[in-house]
């Protein structure tokens, strides 16, 4: 009985509807839509003012920024900054895990949204240590929303098979673009132009916002999305809840040492981080590539798998300095003026959701219309491609960045340029990389392997910031030649060795 209710609440969203849909979806993806909106919004508007708060110092109050930002160097803003995103999407694999085993998928996520908007309250406090309060809790957070509300999605719907599946995630994703888009817009310009805290204040509100319509909508959910799927036994509970105590202590006296004894520096944070999110996703293949129980064929797949991982790791650790490197860049070298319009530099961090808005219809359209005459790319050609276009991108980037050396300001026209190449580059690999994980996953690691790709993300930002920790200038034109040159060289790398790789993929097309 209880499945044939949730069989039918998955068809119908839920009886209490009356029968009203969303654009012919089941009524709660409107309620998960606009919780992921408002979270994307609350999480792209900090991430736009992050790196240029870092930079600024007090004398930013002059150009109306109150207060300043904590005057770093943009060394250590980069690696910062780098590390926060990588914690994001590491933290979402224990995130999934909170949802498989602890509070189930709906809960789980509200108290990931009271956790993300406790971290915006925490940065709309000045100060430097309210700040890293702040960023860990946003980080955790995220981590814990970012598996659980997709699970939620896909409960709606009555399996794999249900033909308006493809289509509830196509609207879903949009409210990611669009909450990522509007962000900078809003709280960039009300952070740069009259209080950065407010604008950080503004961000917590967007996350209340959605915390607030999600728990009124949660009646429009699949009752699934309550239920824990495999609940930890009791002497699992007390197995975890012993070792998480033992860590914690173990770090509390570390640190408390390290304070004590007057050598504490925030590399003493950021260098272990940094390592874990290399550390992980390498453990993580190797576990999964030296399982015994996997087939033969599931081993090779495998084997072809890492090919994907590593050129992943290398695109993003590019396309994430959009904004660090890049924000930076606009916040000092780029005129901030199109047609007589002046804008904040926060407000170039919507560029790359616009793209994807315009772009990605054309690019579904164009692989199908290829695919009808048998000439769409595969996939390993793709991740060549978006490897060629991640590199050239910072080829491009050097130029403006020659001009602007002696203090002249040069052209938007230029970041959105490069913005433009990425975000082909990106349409390119990312929803391919999420439909070949799927594909080439062991059995045995079906629901894992998702995470495993965010982990590509996490090796990719812990480069950059191992990079930065260790003093390199991320926006010097030799460094950005030398990452053009490897993501290029590593696009070559994977066109070249295409029918090797698509022999480790077996039956995987």
């Amino acid at each position: 009985m209880a499945s044939s209710l949730t069989k039918d609440a998955a068809q119908q969203g839920n009886p209490v509807d009356g029968g009203k849909t969303f654009f012919g979806h089941p009524r709660g993806l409107a309620t998960l839509f606009m919780t992921e909106m408002w979270e994307r919004f609350s999480f792209y508007g900090m991430r736009a003012l992050l790196v240029v708060y870092l930079i600024s110092g007090g004398a930013d109050a002059e150009k109306g920024a109150q207060g300043g930002g904590l005057a770093m160097n943009l060394t250590t803003a980069s690696a910062i900054y780098a590390v926060y995103l990588a914690m994001v999407y590491l933290l979402a694999l224990p995130g999934g895990w909170f949802g498989d085993r602890v509070w189930g998928p709906r809960k789980t996520v509200a108290v990931s949204a009271g956790v993300i908007m406790a971290g915006h309250l925490a940065l709309a406090v000045p100060g430097q240590a309210m700040f890293f309060v702040g960023l860990g809790l946003v980080a955790a957070g995220s981590g814990l929303l970012k598996a659980n509300i997709s699970t939620m999605v896909g409960h709606l719907y009555d399996g794999p098979q249900d033909p308006r599946r493809d289509g509830g995630f196509t609207i879903f994703y949009m409210g990611i673009n669009l909450g990522a888009f509007a962000a900078p817009l809003v709280i960039g310009t009300v952070g740069q132009s009259v209080n950065w805290h407010l604008g950080f204040a503004l961000a917590a509100l967007g996350m209340a916002l959605g915390l607030v319509q999600f728990l009124i909508g949660t009646r429009h959910l699949n009752p699934q999305s309550s239920v824990v799927p495999t609940p930890l036994r009791a002497e699992e509970r007390t197995m975890w809840l012993r070792k998480g105590l033992i860590w914690l202590a173990v770090a509390v006296v570390f640190y408390g040492a390290v304070v004590l004894t007057g050598h504490f520096t925030l590399n003493w944070a950021l260098v272990p981080i940094t390592l874990l999110g290399l550390i992980i996703p390498i453990t993580v293949l190797a576990r999964i590539k030296r399982d015994k129980e996997l087939t033969a064929s599931e081993q090779t797949k495998v084997s072809g798998y890492i090919w994907f991982f590593v050129a992943a790791a290398v695109f993003w650790m590019i396309y994430d300095q959009g904004g660090s490197t890049m924000s930076a860049f606009a916040e000092k070298n780029t005129a901030g003026e199109v047609f007589g319009l002046s804008f904040p530099s926060s407000w170039f961090q919507s560029v790359n959701p616009l793209w994807v808005m315009a772009m990605a219809p054309v690019f579904a359209w164009l692989w199908l219309w290829m695919a009808r005459r048998d000439r769409e790319p595969s996939t390993t050609v793709k991740f060549a491609m978006a490897m060629v276009l991640i590199g050239a991108s910072f080829f491009v980037f050097i130029v403006p960045m020659m001009m602007s050396s002696d203090g002249t300001k040069v052209s938007p026209m230029w970041l959105i340029s490069i913005y433009m190449i990425q975000t082909i580059g990106e349409l390119c690999l990312s929803p391919v990389g999420l439909s070949v994980t799927t594909k080439m996953a062991p059995r045995k690691y079906a629901s894992q392997m998702l995470g495993v790709w965010f982990l590509a993300v996490t090796a990719g930002d812990c480069l950059t910031g191992l990079l930065s920790i260790g003093g390199v200038d991320l926006s010097g034109t030799t460094m950005l030649g030398i990452e053009a040159a490897l993501a290029v060289l590593a696009g070559f790398a994977v066109w070249s060795y295409r029918r090797k790789i698509v022999a480790l993929m077996g039956d995987v097309r």
